[in-house]
């Protein structure tokens, strides 16, 4: 016995969704994600430890903002026409708009992934290589190690548009770029 699709979920093109179909799509799961013109739903019951995490990060970040930076959690990023992905936190240049959806990769200077299980391969592999693409200039992937959030930064490598490894962060995370921040990481999960 074969499940029917709800019309909602069927794209509305052959070549797939494009970008801006996520502005219009009401009956998606919140955090829906578009990924190389496919759907990605967010469906696993979120573990405490991550949006914990996601959210004293993200006031950390908010309070180490110099005037002109932004940080927002769960906005899409519209890579190009048939990506936006989602990613925890970001850090951003663009002024406040109450009704922006999506941000522009030129407008985003730093993208963090807080791993889950569900969303591991994304994060560790896939995610990188298609924020390095679109130029975002800084990329952190935080990792639950035994409980403890452990903290992997890269900077963008703009001959090859890459992302090189500048440092593994356990227990305090001090950084220069995008700016000034010194976290004690125990504190973001206690």
């Amino acid at each position: 016995m074969t499940a029917e699709l709800p019309d909602w979920m069927i794209p509305p093109r052959p070549s797939g969704w494009e970008a801006d179909d996520l502005d219009h799509l009401p009956q998606a799961p919140r955090h829906t994600e578009l990924i190389d013109g496919a759907l990605i739903f967010m469906m696993s019951p979120q573990r405490l430890w991550h949006s914990r995490l996601v959210q004293k990060l993200t006031l950390a970040l908010e309070q180490a903002a110099p005037d002109g930076i932004e940080v927002a959690r769960e906005m899409t990023v519209r890579l190009d026409n048939k990506s936006r992905p989602e990613p925890d936190v970001l850090v951003t240049t663009a002024a406040y708009d109450p009704d922006r959806t999506w941000y522009a990769p030129q407008d985003v200077a730093l993208v963090i992934e807080v791993v889950s299980e569900e969303s591991a391969d994304r994060d560790r592999s896939m995610k990188p290589v298609k924020y390095a693409q679109a130029r975002i200039p800084h990329f952190w992937r935080v990792e639950d190690e035994a409980g403890a959030p452990v903290v992997h930064t890269y900077e963008l490598d703009t001959m090859t548009s890459t992302y090189v490894p500048t440092g593994i962060h356990r227990g305090r995370l001090a950084v220069t770029v995008p700016f000034s921040l010194d976290i004690d990481l125990k504190n973001l999960v206690a």
